[in-house]
């Protein structure tokens, strides 16, 4: 049975919940095990592009997320280097989709995460991405592209893998170029053992790459096509955190689970700015063609737009804590909420500006 279809979708899904779980057992922060914009702002801080000194670390699993879907990739010869389509627009979008993702204080997966691990303020996360995904969805009913990609050479492919292998190599022998936050001063000073850390990304990318898993693809799907296949496994990862948080909790007695809105980890109460952030989020996501997991995926298959588009994200991430854009446990800031609002518009604008009418008719 070839792993796109349910079956294969709801165990990869499984699996991932799983892992995410047992990864915060094992040391990364609470309800955060794995969260795509939580570890590029890491990591952005770890580069010193930002000074925000509570999250800064070079996190392992993106780079195993990326080495696995190469590596994957290249043994199913599903490795295809390509791009050219609106690269810089890419970078836009991917730049605004980490500032709401900064807002609500987690990317979609995390977002589940926090639900499996008793966090009701991914309620609220949900309904937004939801809508966003529905705004989006709208522009591609209307025509809404970034045009055709291009085969390119196999250097450009190899870039982001070679990128994540440069960066695996700094860390494990010169780490003391790096920036790290210190134990205790900070998500960023929590995490597994590099090599735990590094072992989980690379299962998780192997098993994204081949699922396609993708939350914002996921919900597309059913409303375009009836499709529920991608979303069956983001459910099934939700099942599989949920499951393995509660035995851990029974085993431990440690209340690692805990139902509330209210003193939830690395997260605030603000419903309205929870929902806006991941609206932009969903909306940009559908207009990348991809949510942040996905981008990261496909740039370990060769797919230089979405490189380019986690180039974005780094810097929407470095931007988010030098002009303090992201949301604390105290809630948004005010500049935070200029910038949702600011990148809703932004990615409006080229939406609008690259979608067509049945006829071809530029709108």
């Amino acid at each position: 049975m070839k792993m796109n279809q349910r079956t294969g979708i709801l165990l990869a899904g499984l699996a991932i919940g799983v892992i995410a779980s047992l990864l915060v057992l094992l040391g990364n922060p609470s309800n955060m095990g794995f969260c795509i914009a939580c570890f590029l702002r890491d990591t952005a801080g770890a580069l010193g592009l930002h000074s925000a000194a509570a999250v800064q670390y070079v996190r392992p699993e993106l780079i195993g997320l990326v080495l696995g879907s190469f590596v994957l990739s290249c043994l199913t010869k599903e490795f295809k280097p390509r791009g050219g389509s609106s690269p810089m627009l890419r970078l836009i979008l991917g730049f605004f989709v980490m500032i709401g993702a900064l807002m609500f204080l987690g990317c979609p997966f995390r977002m589940i995460l926090r639900l499996a691990g008793g966090d009701l303020n991914a309620l609220t996360g949900i309904a937004g991405f939801a809508l966003g995904i529905l705004t989006g969805v709208l522009f591609l009913h209307r025509g809404y592209s970034l045009k055709r990609t291009y085969k390119l050479s196999m250097m450009e492919g190899l870039a982001m893998p070679l990128i994540q292998i440069a960066l695996l190599a700094v860390l494990l022998a010169a780490p003391g170029i790096l920036h790290f936050t210190e134990a205790g001063g900070g998500p960023g000073g929590k995490h597994a053992a590099i090599y735990v850390s590094l072992a989980a990304g690379l299962l998780v990318g192997a098993l994204s790459q081949r699922s396609r898993l993708c939350m914002a693809g996921g919900i597309r799907d059913a409303v375009l096509f009836r499709d529920t296949r991608l979303l069956s496994g983001f459910g099934a990862v939700l099942m599989g955190a949920l499951v393995t948080n509660l035995i851990i909790s029974l085993a431990t007695g440690t209340g690692y689970i805990h139902f509330s809105f209210s003193e939830q980890p690395i997260a605030h109460t603000d419903g309205l700015w929870n929902a806006l952030g991941m609206y932009l989020v969903g909306f940009g996501s559908i207009l990348l063609g991809g949510c942040p997991l996905r981008q990261l995926i496909l740039a370990g298959e060769g797919n230089s737009d979405s490189a380019v588009t986690v180039v974005g994200m780094v810097l929407g991430a470095a931007c988010a804590h030098n002009f303090g854009l992201a949301s604390s446990a105290a809630g948004p800031t005010e500049n935070g909420k200029i910038a949702v609002v600011l990148g809703i518009i932004v990615t409006a604008v080229i939406g609008l500006c690259n979608t067509v009418n049945r006829k071809g008719a530029a709108k």
